[in-house]
C-alpha cells in the first residue's frame, strides 16, 4: 500500500473516530486559517469597490517550461488546493500553473459587502495575472470556475489562447426552465446549516457517482471546517451572495460569442443544476443531464472539442484523475 493511501486512510479512521466520540473535528479560520496548502500561497492586494482585497494564489513554474500558461479556476465547493493532481500533472508536461482562490473563496477576502458578478471575479484575476507577467493564458474552469471561464474569455478574447472547460455549470439557464428564486437570505440560512455529512453526501452522490474514496475526506473537512470556525457567519454570507450570482447571471446564451478553441470535459454521470432540490419535484429529473448538456454546449460553442467519460461525475479530474489529465494535455497540445 502506498504512503499516500494508507495516509488518506488513517485520515478517514481518525475523522470517523472524532465522530463517534464526539470529539472536535478541524475547524478552520474565515480564510481557511489553519488548513495548508500542497503549494506555497501568494497574496495579490488591491482595491474593488471601496475595500481593500485580497486573492491567495498558487504559482507553480515547471523545471522545463514550454513557454505556454494554464490559468485553474477552481468551482463553488473547491479551492486552489483542490486543484493539486491537475497541477502536478500540468507542470510535469512543462506548464504555468496559476491557480488562484477567487474573493469570497477560501484563503482569499470575505468582505461584508460585494457585489458579485463574473465580470468582476475575471477582472480581478486579470489584474492578478497582470501582476505576475502573464500576458496571455490557457484558462481553465470547473464547475462555477467554468462560468467564469467563459466570462473570461468574453472579457478577455486577446489574452485567452484557449479555454478549458470541466464539467462546467451553467449549461442551462436555471431560473428560465422553472427552479425558482431562493434570493441571497434563503442561501445565507441554508449556507449556515451546512455540515461535513452534508457535504460528503452531496458529494458522493454528485462528485464521485456514489463511489467515495479517502483521499477526498480532506476537501469536505476543508469546506466544513471553515462552518465550525469563529467566521462561519461570514463564510456563509458570502457564499449566499455568490450562489445569488451563479443563479442570476447565466453565460450559456454567450457560447456563440466565443472566438477561441474550446476544450469541453465532462463527466456524462453529472447531475448538478443549482437550486434543483428547491424545484418543482416534475422538474428536477429533468436538469443537470450532462450527457446531453455537454453535447449541446459543444453544439453552441464555435470552435469546441468535446470528451465525454461515460462514468464520472462532477469532479473528474479527482475521480480519475489519469485519464482525465491524459485528455487534458491531449487537448491543450492539439490547440
Amino acid at each position: 500500500m502506498s504512503a499516500r493511501r494508507l495516509s488518506a486512510i488513517l485520515l478517514l479512521s481518525a475523522l470517523g473516530a472524532a465522530r463517534a466520540t464526539g470529539a472536535a473535528e478541524p475547524s478552520y479560520g474565515p480564510e481557511l486559517e489553519g488548513f495548508d496548502y500542497p503549494y506555497p500561497v501568494q497574496q495579490y492586494r488591491f482595491a474593488s469597490q471601496g475595500a481593500q482585497l485580497h486573492m491567495a494564489y498558487i504559482d507553480v513554474r515547471p523545471a522545463k517550461p514550454n513557454g505556454r500558461t494554464v490559468v485553474l479556476l477552481h468551482g463553488k465547493n473547491f479551492c486552489a488546493a483542490t486543484w493539486k493532481g491537475s497541477i502536478d500533472a500540468l507542470a510535469q508536461a512543462g506548464y504555468r500553473v496559476v491557480a488562484p482562490d477567487q474573493v469570497g473563496f477560501c484563503k482569499s477576502s470575505k468582505p461584508e459587502h460585494y457585489q458579485y458578478s463574473f465580470q468582476q471575479l475575471a477582472a480581478n484575476t486579470h489584474a492578478l495575472l497582470e501582476s505576475i507577467g502573464v500576458k496571455t493564458a490557457t484558462v481553465m474552469g470547473h464547475s462555477t470556475g467554468g462560468m467564469l471561464a467563459v466570462r473570461y474569455g468574453l472579457l478577455y478574447p486577446q489574452q485567452t489562447e484557449q479555454l478549458v472547460l470541466a464539467n462546467p455549470i451553467g449549461l442551462e439557464d436555471w431560473k428560465a426552465l422553472g427552479v425558482p428564486s431562493l434570493g441571497v437570505d434563503k442561501w445565507f440560512e441554508r449556507e449556515l446549516q451546512q455540515s461535513a455529512d452534508k457535504i460528503r453526501n452531496y458529494e458522493t452522490s454528485t462528485y464521485y457517482v456514489n463511489q467515495w474514496k479517502p483521499e477526498y475526506e480532506p476537501w469536505v473537512q476543508m469546506l466544513a471546517g471553515m462552518n465550525r470556525g469563529p467566521g462561519k457567519r461570514i463564510v456563509a454570507w458570502n457564499s449566499a451572495l455568490l450562489y445569488d450570482m451563479i443563479y442570476t447571471q447565466p453565460v450559456v446564451y454567450e457560447f456563440p460569442l466565443l472566438t477561441m478553441p474550446v476544450l469541453l470535459l465532462v463527466g456524462t454521470k453529472d447531475t448538478t443544476a443549482i437550486g434543483k432540490d428547491a424545484a418543482p419535484a416534475e422538474l428536477r429529473p429533468k436538469l443537470g443531464n450532462y450527457a446531453e448538456l455537454g453535447k449541446r454546449a459543444a453544439r453552441a460553442i464555435p470552435k469546441a472539442t468535446l470528451v465525454e467519460f461515460d462514468d464520472m461525475g462532477h469532479a473528474p479530474q479527482m475521480q480519475d484523475p489519469q485519464r482525465f489529465h491524459a485528455a487534458l494535455l491531449k487537448g491543450l497540445a492539439a490547440k
